[in-house]
């Protein structure tokens, strides 16, 4: 049975659409009335499948307004379908082009559709950046705040910086709220909280930008976030096998937590103490710590999703 796919390239005000590599194309406007459209054209042509790259955000009302309308879409990395097309010897670049490309990319690699996240989990997902965001912001306050000497000056810092941080906490809370309300997240935060050094924000972050912990293999878990060896091999040529890609907001945070998480666990630190008489590099190190916490995390968050199972 032939399996037909959509490709839609997303701009801010348009949509370009193209059945298969070279199939029907339409453009519409990046609009409610747009994306209903698209779900029209979609039952029109008997899609199975819509894929559309991630455009920073601009991809989400797409991917809603889809599933909305019962029309099953997935979504892909920009960087492997530019890849793919190059690979294809499709060197030119247009939005006309790239529609088909998704498109292709998808049907060649036997997508299936990601169901959307539940409004609980797209709720704290955007509870969790937003923080991230003020964090980051008040740090950038704090550090211009330590160069300022005029007295005037450095007065307009303390309100900024004090409105900052009551944000900042009413967050934290609705954050605390929304992981005791379901009780997969709060096993989890109890689960995760086991080892010393793992605190509410580590949590949050997994949990918002990481909720398929416990779900995957090791290594699928690993590749996720960017903390997996690429093997890069050649004959009798073994190379060096470097992490790339992944989710850099979890990855980020399990850099700072497994540091932490060594100088409370022997055994962190003991592998730690390893790698580095061994002459492994600083990043080596680092990126080796990093997988070590994920790989725990994960067979915790394992173990708690089978209780709960059991349970139910």
């Amino acid at each position: 049975m032939t399996h037909i796919v959509c490709g839609v390239d997303i701009g801010a005000d348009t949509l370009d659409v193209r059945i298969g590599r070279d199939g029907a194309w339409r453009q519409m406007a990046n609009t409610p009335e747009g994306r209903a459209d698209l779900a029209a054209f979609c039952r029109e042509h008997r899609v199975d499948l819509v894929a559309m790259e991630a455009t920073g955000g601009y991809e989400r009302a797409v991917f809603g307004a889809l599933w909305a309308e019962g029309v099953p879409a997935t979504v892909v990395n920009p960087r492997a379908v530019r890849r793919f097309a190059d690979g294809m010897g499709v060197l030119e670049k247009t939005d006309r082009i790239d529609c088909g490309m998704i498109a292709w990319y998808a049907a060649t690699k036997g997508l299936r559709p990601t169901p959307p996240a539940t409004a609980t989990q797209v709720r704290l997902t955007a509870l969790v950046v937003r923080l991230r965001q003020l964090t980051a912001l008040k740090v950038g306050q704090a550090n211009q705040a330590r160069l300022v000497t005029e007295p005037e000056v450095l007065a307009s810092f303390t309100p900024v910086l004090a409105a900052i941080t009551a944000q900042i906490r009413a967050l934290e809370a609705h954050i605390a709220q929304a992981i005791a309300r379901d009780p997969v997240w709060t096993a989890l935060d109890r689960c995760f909280r086991t080892i010393k050094g793992v605190a509410d924000r580590t949590v949050a972050h997994l949990m918002a930008e990481m909720p398929e912990i416990g779900t995957l293999s090791n290594k699928a878990v690993a590749k996720l976030a960017g903390l997996a060896p690429i093997a890069h091999d050649s004959g009798r040529r073994a190379g060096k096998r470097p992490v790339r890609g992944g989710r850099a907001g979890v990855r980020a945070v399990l850099f700072v937590v497994a540091e932490i998480v060594r100088r409370y666990d022997p055994d962190f630190a003991a592998f730690r103490q390893r790698l580095s008489q061994a002459g492994k590099p600083k990043k080596l190190v680092r990126v080796a710590l990093a997988h070590k916490l994920l790989v725990r995390l994960n067979a915790k968050a394992r173990d708690i999703r089978k209780d709960l199972a059991l349970a139910s």
